[in-house]
């Protein structure tokens, strides 16, 4: 029988170091979808967060490469992708964006809106993307709660809407007022976090008298914030002019469930996609789905390969006979699995809304577009301006064969961008990066998981602009700068700096010179 619950899929967004594994972890506790929450580092005695799995990400303590979670809450199908919070991943980010309905932006109580965060909300309203902010860190000193919402407004032009309120300022959070009800949810911590945080809820007249002051003031700013006709529109937030805005500690459990309570209720369950040709596909139409990811590496028992792909339209089951959208080819989805972090389980249906993961299937790549019945191509996701470059080589000649199909691995991944040329050969290749943490990623990939070395040397470029083959051609042997090919067919043009590229755009007008879209806007 076909599963009829209704579906919830978002991605949690932010600046680094906000909150955000701590909160899908949180929120995987909440639904009891795991025992107990760890910590990004999993120190002392409590274990690491399921999303970071990387060895670099536990090192770091950041997350390097996004990672879906599937669970079920309140009759409900959730499907929350983490996401890298660092700039120089926002390829990746901006993928995950292209599969969810809905997103969760975490803003740092302390350090309110930064940099990343302002991105973030400009890409989710390029996408159409409603977005829920949550004020994250409240259980530690920071900003007042109403300069936060002014910064909101008036930095990134949206109304906050606040449904739940702090009791207690930044650094002494006793709990929030439920704005919708005018109940004080009152949080009892746990030690460490890590388990599920009681809460209490009750009428204004049963607050106790240590918290009767905190609770006085909170009243009198949501008062303020009814004044100003700060309340929720679901209409205005689904068009992405308002932002309904919670309070939390993610770190202690505080506001987490009613931040997944708030998911089922007020965001979107998965509606029609629109094609490359104009064409769309309804839920309940024909099965469609769209690889927004390609991971390998993720058990290092075996050499595993998983496609993620968002389910668009129809029901999936295992096994089917899929199009592939790119050669016009039949594909069989023999192996199919949810995904939980780096846990994988088979899977033999999966809905519109559902993210799953094709295992070894390798003739597919992010953007690539499945489907069954009438041909329908959903857009493809667009790779970001490289800012950085690096001439890669094997670090042990003997390993030659494990580097070059450790390179031709990262390279489907997008894990950096794979540029060759006829001079270089495949011996050296260009790698390109929106940032420098991304070689980082490939120097330790390239060791850890195809056991070959790799050697890096620094290109000067610092601009590339997309050309084709006549401009490829017109620009070979010019000083400063050098053309490439892309795995993908396209010739890249780099610059040694942004003077020489207008230089050349400016006595060459006949030569195709296009930017592309600037790293995490």
């Amino acid at each position: 029988m076909s599963d009829t619950r209704p579906r919830r899929t978002f991605a949690v967004i932010s600046h680094p170091d906000a909150g955000k594994s701590t909160l899908t972890e949180a929120l995987a506790l909440h639904a009891r979808a795991i025992n107990e929450a760890g910590a990004v580092h999993g120190k002392g005695d409590r274990k690491a967060t399921v999303s970071d799995w990387m060895a670099m990400e536990k090192a770091r303590g950041i997350s390097i490469t996004s990672a879906a979670l599937q669970f079920e809450y309140r009759d409900h199908v959730v499907n929350l992708v983490d996401t890298p919070g660092h700039s120089d991943f926002s390829e990746d980010t901006y993928r995950v964006l292209s599969a969810v309905d809905s997103a969760v932006m975490l803003v740092d109580a302390g350090k309110g809106l930064e940099p990343q965060t302002l991105k973030l909300f400009r890409v989710c309203a390029l996408r159409g993307i409603p977005v829920i902010t949550v004020i994250n860190k409240w259980d530690r000193p920071g900003l007042s709660a109403l300069e936060l919402m002014d910064k909101i407004e008036q930095q990134i032009k949206i109304r906050p809407t606040p449904l739940t309120w702090p009791v207690g300022e930044a650094g002494d959070f006793r709990g929030v007022l439920d704005r919708r009800t005018g109940e004080f949810i009152k949080y009892t911590r746990t030690a460490g976090g890590a388990t599920r945080a009681p809460e209490r809820r009750m009428d204004a007249d049963a607050v106790e008298e240590n918290d009767r002051q905190v609770w006085a003031a909170a009243v009198e700013e949501h008062e303020l914030l009814e004044l100003d006709d700060a309340d929720h529109d679901q209409e205005r937030f689904l068009t992405g002019e308002t932002t309904p805005v919670m309070f939390a500690s993610a770190l202690q459990n505080f506001g987490v469930a009613q931040l997944l309570d708030l998911l089922l209720e007020l965001a979107p369950a998965p509606g029609s996609t629109e094609g490359v040709d104009g064409s769309s596909r309804e839920p309940g139409g024909e099965f469609s789905a769209f690889v927004f990811k390609v991971q390998s590496g993720m058990n290092s028992s075996h050499r595993d390969r998983l496609a993620y792909a968002r389910i668009v339209s129809g029901e999936f089951e295992r096994g089917m006979v899929v199009t592939h959208a790119g050669s016009g080819r039949p594909f069989a989805t023999k192996f199919a699995q949810t995904v939980f972090g780096r846990e994988t389980t088979s899977v033999e249906h999966a809905y519109p809304g559902d993210i799953i993961g094709l295992v070894n299937a390798n003739a597919l790549r992010v953007g690539d577009t499945i489907y069954t019945g009438k041909a329908i191509e959903y857009p493809p996701v667009p790779s970001f301006a490289p800012e950085h470059f690096m001439a890669a080589s094997a670090g042990d000649i003997g390993r030659y064969k494990q580097f070059r199909k450790g390179i031709e691995q990262l390279d489907q991944e997008g894990v950096v961008q794979v540029l060759r040329s006829d001079l270089r050969g495949d011996q050296s290749p260009v790698l390109a990066a929106v940032g420098p943490l991304q070689f980082e990623v490939v120097e330790d990939r390239m060791l850890h998981e195809f056991n070959s070395p790799i050697r890096f040397s620094r290109l000067d470029y610092q601009v590339a602009r997309i050309t084709d083959a006549a401009g490829a051609a017109a620009l070979a042997g010019k000083r400063g700068i050098e053309v490439l090919q892309r795995s993908d067919g396209t010739h890249m043009a780099l610059f040694v700096d942004q003077w020489r590229a207008q230089v050349t755009a400016r006595d060459n007008p006949e030569i195709m010179l296009e930017a592309l879209p600037a790293g995490g806007a």
